[in-house]
């Protein structure tokens, strides 16, 4: 690790260690499970539509052995032990070194043979992302966003590796973009959807891990979220802000693994963060 200005940086060594792990996760826990779960491997969360397979507990719990032996001084918590016990939720942006694991974002899809899910890390300072990767076991590649380096490139199979920029400002009529419209109360849900034909195309792939890659490669221009997961979102908001983008809050206010309330907008530009809030904000946010 690489102090610079207080903040403790993960080197490229320690790097190339987390993404073989998680590579080395995806080919023993995860893609031998892919379209192959029987029915005692599946259970529900918070909804029925909220799952957890075998797949997401047996990595989660690789990823979390390995990474406390690689950094032994760190905190490091998954998402299906923070849905077991809630308060390490809270807890997470009181480290200077906490490391964050979404072990398979996109379980619903995962579980129902669908090929489009992800592992997310992060690596939070005090509930600030520093480091962030989005990693696609089906294609075996990574984008990867480092804070010490101000970088967010894309990683191949073949680890060739390029960097990432985020789409051209235009006009709203010609934006495409995510909108987590079903996790939202029905009330709000009724109230927004006047609004979404102002826009070319919104849509959502159930996976805030190819929704963040998607936009860092320049593809959609924003993604706007009410539930504010650091497993979901903490590496999601670092790829888009060093890829070019602009990630926050619809008060200004910069994204915190702290913040459990609020919209969280994250969008190509500046100016396209302003025209999509100058269109939302005012139907969705009350403050």
């Amino acid at each position: 690790m690489t102090v610079t200005s207080s903040i403790i940086f993960l080197n490229s060594t320690e790097q190339s260690q987390i993404r073989d792990l998680l590579r080395r996760t995806a080919k023993t826990e995860i893609m031998p499970r892919f379209q192959n779960l029987s029915a005692q491997d599946v259970s529900t969360k918070s909804r029925d539509d909220d799952l957890v397979t075998k797949a997401d507990l047996a990595s989660e719990a690789m990823i979390t052995a390995e990474l406390q032996n690689l950094f032994p001084h760190a905190v490091v918590v998954g998402e299906e032990v923070i849905s077991k016990h809630p308060s390490l939720r809270t807890q997470m942006a009181d480290h200077e070194i906490c490391f964050v694991i979404d072990p398979i974002d996109g379980t619903w899809n995962f579980a129902n043979g669908i090929p489009l899910f992800g592992i997310i890390l992060s690596v939070l300072h005090f509930g600030r992302p520093i480091y962030g990767l989005l990693y696609d076991p089906v294609m075996d590649d990574f984008i990867e966003a480092d804070l010490g380096q101000s970088t967010c490139d894309f990683s191949d199979a073949q680890d060739r590796r390029r960097s990432l920029r985020t789409a051209q400002p235009r006009a709203a009529e010609d934006l495409t973009g995510y909108i987590h419209f079903g996790l939202l109360p029905k009330e709000t849900q009724f109230t927004l959807a006047p609004h979404l034909p102002k826009f070319r195309r919104t849509s959502v792939l159930r996976c805030s891990c190819h929704e963040y890659r998607i936009l860092a490669q320049g593809h959609v221009d924003f993604c706007l979220s009410s539930i504010l997961n650091p497993w979901d979102h903490a590496a999601g908001v670092l790829t888009t802000q060093l890829a070019g983008g602009v990630s926050k809050m619809f008060d200004d206010q910069e994204y915190n693994a702290r913040l459990t309330e609020g919209y969280l907008l994250s969008a190509s530009s500046e100016e396209t963060w302003n025209t999509v809030a100058d269109i939302l904000r005012p139907v969705l946010w009350k403050g």
